[in-house]
């Protein structure tokens, strides 16, 4: 029989995006359903940012251990033991499990249902059982690999970004197909874990969405590491090799040889078994469609993270999904208007170097603003740099001629960590003045923030007239 439930909040998907919905809900008393049939975490923790940052850390870590005669160090080198390495992945996965958990979310106050969520009309959802009639519904159900059309492909074994993370045994010759993020990191995780790596796509160069720039470092670093790039022609067909492994055919004509294949595309919103024909919910191919606010054509439900299309479309990363979710409880519960315009995202890929990004690149600041001034400094110019032999990179930041800080990339070690600075200022319309004044700890990596920002200031100490008031002020004591 079936059990009706009346919450304030139903929350359909129990990823990055669903599980702050839910939590923040239940922190504020709001009674809350969390609908999910598969596991609680959702791709972010079984599936993406979560092992594949484990992944990396260890093949940094490995990197290291070889590099580290460079600080006068001898080790021994040991083989990798990629079962172990594996092993690591699944140990933090099963650490952060916990605070994901249905006992979890139960203990907080909200109500957790295992099994399919589906619309019956546009104020019901039927699940497990139970019918629910919410108040408001959050769609939070993620995306999920979408396989390119490439002749053979579907009759040759390969990987995608949901089972790269079920490997038992170390590929010995992994072809990476794609050119994105999540391509450079695994091409390089994995070339650093001991497999032979070739990435191929048709980009006529790695990260084809970042600036050349930035990408181009990235580029070199995967070439000293000894990834093979096979750019400007994509892959024409796959086929199964007798004995084991593959072939794949690029555009030019020499085929490659490999005993695994990664592809790495494009991700599909999830969005087929919601039957949102009957909840009256507008779809088209970039997902669920929604307002600034991130509202649905059905006033009651909204959608957030990877399922929302169109301008709403997170850029498959979890701390979008997260503010998200704030955004939508903040208009649903205290009907304050909200925006997904009002504040930038930074996103962070994880190579060594890393490379962090936020707000507008040089090519669309140009295309906005008639004149610009961009700044840069190096991290061979950084004292902390130098000491821990990490001076590959730069930062590059993107201001109008008055000092507003417009965007910010920047290649080095510690990326990630380096543009919340930048994020803030453009967040709140701070100056490239309001960086140079603060006071950065030395030695550290932070200081090339305040010395790409002192570069704004040093026409002015050119200027004639700002030397003769020196000048003047020299003759006054």
């Amino acid at each position: 029989m079936t059990e009706l439930l009346k919450p304030d909040l139903c929350v359909i998907g129990a990823g990055a995006g669903g599980l702050s919905a839910a939590a923040i809900a239940a922190s504020f008393g709001v009674s809350a359903v969390l609908v999910e049939q598969d596991r609680m975490g959702g791709a972010y923790l079984n599936r993406g940012c979560v092992p594949s940052t484990a992944l990396l850390a260890a093949a940094h870590r490995l990197h290291a251990i070889r590099e580290a005669s460079r600080f006068g160090l001898e080790t021994k080198g040991e083989a990798t033991d990629f079962s172990r390495v594996m092993a690591h992945v699944r140990g933090v996965v099963e650490r952060i499990e916990p605070l994901n958990s249905t006992e979890r979310f139960t203990a907080i106050g909200a109500r957790v249902i295992h099994a399919p969520g589906r619309f019956i009309d546009a104020a019901t959802v039927v699940a497990g059982g139970f019918e629910i009639k919410a108040r408001h519904f959050i769609l939070a159900t993620g995306s999920r690999p979408e396989e390119p059309t490439i002749p053979g492909l579907d009759g040759v074994p390969h990987l995608t970004t949901d089972t790269i993370f079920d490997l038992a045994e170390a590929p010995e010759h992994l072809i990476v197909l794609g050119a994105g993020a999540y391509a450079v990191e695994f091409a390089q995780a994995f070339r650093r874990l001991g497999a032979r790596v070739t990435l191929v796509d048709a980009a006529s160069r790695i990260l084809p969405q970042e600036d050349p720039e930035m990408a181009a470092v990235i580029a070199r670093a995967l070439e000293a590491d000894g990834v093979t790039l096979r750019l400007g022609s994509g892959a024409e067909k796959v086929e199964a090799v007798s004995g084991g492994g593959l072939l794949l055919h690029p555009g030019d004509g020499l085929s490659i040889a490999g005993s695994h294949l990664l592809v790495v595309t494009e991700r599909r919103p999830v969005t087929e078994s919601l039957g949102l024909e009957a909840a009256r919910i507008k779809t088209d191919d970039s997902g669920i469609v929604v307002d600034r606010g991130l509202k649905t054509s059905n006033h009651r439900v909204y959608a957030i993270g990877d399922c929302a299309g169109g301008a709403a479309r997170a850029g498959h990363l979890s701390h979008v999904a997260n503010h998200q979710a704030g955004l939508v409880l903040r208009n649903a519960l205290f009907h304050l208007p909200v925006s997904i315009d009002n504040i930038p995202i930074p996103r962070v890929i994880q190579t060594d170097p890393e490379l962090a990004i936020v707000g507008l690149s040089e090519e669309e600041a140009r295309a906005i603003y008639r004149t610009i001034r961009i700044l840069r400094w190096p991290l061979a110019e950084n004292d902390r740099a130098r000491a821990e032999h990490a001076t590959e990179g730069f930062i590059k930041a993107i201001a109008t001629p008055r000092g507003q800080v417009l965007g910010c990339a920047i290649v080095g070690a510690h990326a990630g960590e380096l543009i919340s600075p930048w994020t803030l200022a453009i967040a709140h319309n701070l100056k490239i003045s309001d960086l140079a004044g603060l006071v950065f700890p030395y030695p550290t990596f932070s200081e090339v923030t305040k010395r790409a920002a002192v570069e704004f200031v040093k026409p002015t100490t050119q200027s004639p007239w700002v030397r003769r008031f020196i000048g003047l002020a020299r003759i006054f004591g």
